[in-house]
Order: structure tokens, then C-alpha cells, then sequence
């Protein structure tokens, strides 16, 4: 039975004290829709703030298994997965031309007890089929406007909307993104850097299967890589190239653009045709010293942008979604307020571990294919060679990089 979604009319100005939440999320991306309707499936009273806005097609995520328990936990998993395909092998083949050209590497999910490291889905699917499950979600109350500032009120947040309504939160989750206008507001320090490179996007179909193995191509200039697709003969693709080369292929006609994709693929998956729009993605990082504020807890983009390298960027920031909504649950089981520093003290601490050594690692491999230095090469390769020779090795970065051991979120363990 479809449960009606409490909503105030469009541009109203109601008279009274505006609704008051236990926690109020502002973004209606992936991380923010996790994150409410994590919160309101055990009782907590949620709104969500931000427009439903459409999701640019062209770009997947690969779900690593952590993210995928998650979102089964929160009933979204079945409806996303026959337009998933799995990640059961990844194969990495340095191409920069190196005198220290390890052999290629293979990982296989099996060797960890999965089925797959994840699944990879097309965004657009991901955050509709969440933004389904929210409308129906009892305890989650939407506004589907912008937020137009925050600033303190008694033992609460206050939230103004664009459209002019209102409403008040112990706790405000910032889900709103790179350029976040609340971690602005709120003065948190931050650092950004950038790359002499940009990605290109697409969706690709092909003569030969997949066979369910993610390839990476590591190039001078960067990351190549495909990703699968459901259907065995549909792959995407994530170039990551210098700028002008990026734009120089972006401009190219179908069949140009299918041959280039094809060349840089060795043809290992045969004749190539593009499946879809195209997108650029300008290669750069923020982090943040530190994700929370006064009755303030950044998630997602709004806590750390990474470049599109290594499936780590919305994983995590579903990590973040769901170490929330421990910090939430724990603060109710000792009957603190949400939203006090001591609250989100925990949050803070393990949030921005996890970010920095997954931002380090990303950034560390994006920089070193960019250097030219034999003594990086060597570095880089040796790590190659010693996962590919030491099983119990290979196996613990295999566990890490799917799921960190330590201080999982509940509802992905």
C-alpha cells in the first residue's frame, strides 16, 4: 500500500511554528536519499530538503558489497539489480610504456568469498529508484526546494527554504555537494586541489563479452578503464586523460571516438560503438578537516570529492549515509541530542579516516602514472608483482578496498 507523503503546499507561507524533525537531510542526491531513508526506516523523524532534479544519464557507479548491503537493507537493492551487472573479476594492465611494466594483475572476487567486488549500474537508475522508495517511506517527510540558508535556533537548526516555507532539525545532514553552500556557511576549513586532467564518459556496447571483468588500462595520462554492463556485450567507460586530449575525443563523431576507445583497448573486446551521451568530468579533490559542525554533519561530495578513480567516491559516501545513522542510533540509546558535539564526535573521527586513506590512494596511483621518475614506476610495479605473488596480500587489499574491517557501518557488515 502506497503511504501518502506529508508535504506543504508549494510557496506557502503557513501560520504557526514550522514542522520540527529529528534530523533534516538537505540534498537529494544518492548519499542524501540513503542517508533519510536510512534514518526514517528505524523511526527517526526526516525530512528530506532538496529539488528531485533529473540525473545526467551517461555516468555509472560500481556498487562495491558494502554499498550493496546497504541499499538491500533499505529495500532498493531489488528493484536496482537486473540493471546491474556484477564486478567479478578485475584485471589491471600497465600501458604507460615503463621499463618496470609488471605483467598484467587479475583479482578475483571469489578469492574473498563474494560473488563480485560490486555491481555497476547506470546513476540515473540509482538515484530514481531511491527517490521512489523515499516518496513512500512513513517518517520521511520531503521538500522538494533548495535551502536557502541555516543558522541556529532554541535546542534546534532552522532550515528556510527557496519556495519560503520553513522547518527545524536537531541534527542537519549536508548532502548538498562539492561546492555544499552549508559547509560554506558554516565556515569548515577545506582543501582542493586539482589534476591537468579531465574524464571522459560513455557507455559503450562490443563484439566480445565482458565476462564480468572490470579492466583497467594504465596509461601516462591516466586511467582507462571499462566497466561491465548487464547484457555481457555493454561496457562503461571512464578515460581519464590530459585536458586537451579529453576535449579533442569528446568532439570526435561516434564511429571516430568507437575506433579511438577501440585502439586504447588492444581490441580486447572487439569492434566498439557508442551506447550513449557522453560526459566530462573535470579531474579534482576536496576534503575537509573536519565533517561536522554546530548541529551540522557533512556526507558525500559535501565532506570529499574524489576524481572518478577506483569506484570509491559514492561508496563513500554511503559509508558516510550509514555511519550517520549509527551516530543517530547512538546517540538516542544514551539519550544525548543528536545534534551536540559529543554526538558526532565519532562520526567525525572515523568519517575522516576513511576519506583520507581512500583519498591518498586514489591520489597517490593518479599522480604516480602521471611521473615519468623510474624510481615511481618501480614502486608502482613492485606493488603489482608482490599482490599477484602473495595470495594473503592480495586478499587483505581486496577486503579493504571492497569494505574497510574496521568500524564498518551496522547495516553494511
Amino acid at each position: 500500500m502506497t503511504v501518502p507523503v506529508p508535504t506543504s503546499p508549494p510557496r506557502a507561507h503557513p501560520a504557526g511554528p514550522p514542522p520540527r524533525f529529528e534530523v533534516a537531510v538537505v540534498g537529494a542526491g544518492a548519499a542524501g536519499l540513503a542517508a533519510a531513508l536510512a534514518l526514517a526506516r528505524d523511526g527517526v523523524e526526516t525530512a528530506l530538503v532538496g529539488r528531485h532534479a533529473p540525473v545526467a544519464d551517461g555516468r555509472t557507479v560500481a556498487l562495491l558489497d558494502g554499498s550493496v548491503r546497504f541499499l538491500r537493507v533499505l529495500g532498493a537493492w531489488d528493484e536496482i539489480a537486473p540493471h546491474a551487472a556484477p564486478l567479478a573479476e578485475l584485471q589491471i594492465v600497465d600501458d604507460t610504456g615503463s621499463l618496470f611494466r609488471p605483467p598484467p594483475a587479475r583479482f578475483s572476487a571469489s578469492e574473498i568469498g563474494l560473488d563480485a567486488f560490486g555491481w555497476n549500474v547506470e546513476s540515473a537508475r540509482l538515484v530514481e529508484t531511491l527517490r521512489r522508495q523515499a516518496r513512500t517511506t512513513p517518517g520521511l517527510t520531503l521538500f522538494e526546494a533548495d535551502s536557502a540558508g541555516m543558522h541556529r535556533a532554541d535546542g534546534a537548526a532552522a532550515l528556510a527554504l527557496e519556495d519560503g516555507r520553513s522547518l527545524e532539525a536537531r541534527l542537519v545532514v549536508g548532502a548538498d555537494g562539492g561546492r555544499s553552500p552549508l559547509r560554506t556557511a558554516a565556515s569548515l576549513r577545506t582543501r582542493e586541489w586539482s589534476y591537468p586532467q579531465a574524464a571522459l564518459t560513455t557507455l559503450l556496447a562490443h563484439d566480445r563479452p565482458h565476462r564480468d571483468i572490470s579492466t583497467e588500462f594504465h596509461t601516462r595520462n591516466g586511467p582507462f578503464t571499462l566497466v561491465p554492463l548487464p547484457g555481457g556485450h555493454r561496457s562503461s567507460l571512464v578515460w581519464v586523460t590530459a585536458e586537451r586530449a579529453a576535449k579533442r575525443l569528446s568532439d570526435l563523431d561516434d564511429a571516430a571516438l568507437a575506433a579511438a576507445v577501440e585502439h586504447q583497448a588492444r581490441s580486447m573486446l572487439g569492434a566498439m560503438r557508442i551506447d550513449g551521451p557522453r560526459g566530462l568530468v573535470p579531474m579534482r579533490g576536496l576534503s575537509v578537516a573536519n565533517p561536522v559542525a554546530e548541529r551540522l554533519a557533512l556526507i558525500g561530495e559535501a565532506a570529499h570529492v574524489f576524481p572518478p578513480i577506483g569506484a570509491q567516491g559514492l561508496n563513500l559516501g554511503l559509508r558516510d549515509a550509514a555511519a550517520l545513522r549509527d551516530a543517530v542510533f547512538s546517540a538516542r540509546e544514551a539519550n544525548r541530542d543528536p545534534g551536540a558535539p559529543a554526538s558526532l564526535a565519532g562520526f567525525a573521527r572515523t568519517r575522516s579516516m576513511d576519506a583520507r586513506l581512500r583519498g591518498t590512494a586514489v591520489d597517490w596511483l593518479n599522480r604516480s602514472l602521471l611521473t615519468g621518475l623510474l624510481p615511481v614506476d618501480a614502486l608502482r610495479g613492485l606493488g603489482l608483482v608482490a599482490l599477484g605473488a602473495i595470495p594473503p596480500l592480495r586478499r587483505l587489499v581486496m577486503r579493504e578496498g571492497v569494505q574497510p574491517r574496521l568500524g564498518a557501518p551496522q547495516l553494511m557488515r
